[in-house]
């Protein structure tokens, strides 16, 4: 049979090490994303993907862009001025395009986002 403090010995590693890996993982800072011009919504589809919150953006890009595209459906059906063909690329795709697109001429930039976002649109996917 060990000796008592045989088995303190082997279990202060054992419990110190069940402490360590039970400890609370460290929260998540909150971060704010704002898209106010299309530029703002430009730089949170194509973060770098070492910053923090860089999940966040690209969500939040993605989300902004379908919110818009609901929230204006029908008008868009009614107008067409913009027609997403039946084999486009996926969302990620079109919104690094849209980043792209932003970033090339400054008045792109300043326009409001979801104006930006359409024009952009309307030039990729025009309707035929």
């Amino acid at each position: 049979m060990p000796r008592p403090h045989a088995m303190i010995l082997l279990l202060v590693p054992a419990l110190a090490a069940g402490l360590w890996a039970a400890r609370p993982a460290a929260a998540a800072q909150p971060i704010s994303l704002r898209a106010g011009n299309a530029g703002e919504l430009a730089d949170l589809c194509v973060p770098n993907p070492k910053e923090p919150g860089a999940d966040a953006k690209i969500n939040f890009c993605h989300g902004f862009a379908q919110g818009a595209l609901d929230a204006v459906r029908k008008r868009a059906e009614e107008t067409k001025h913009f027609c997403f063909p039946s084999n486009a690329p996926s969302r990620g795709v079109v919104m690094a395009e849209f980043a792209n697109w932003a970033r090339a001429l400054p008045a792109h930039r300043t326009e409001p986002a979801v104006d930006g976002l359409f024009d952009f649109f309307a030039q990729r996917f025009p309707c035929k």
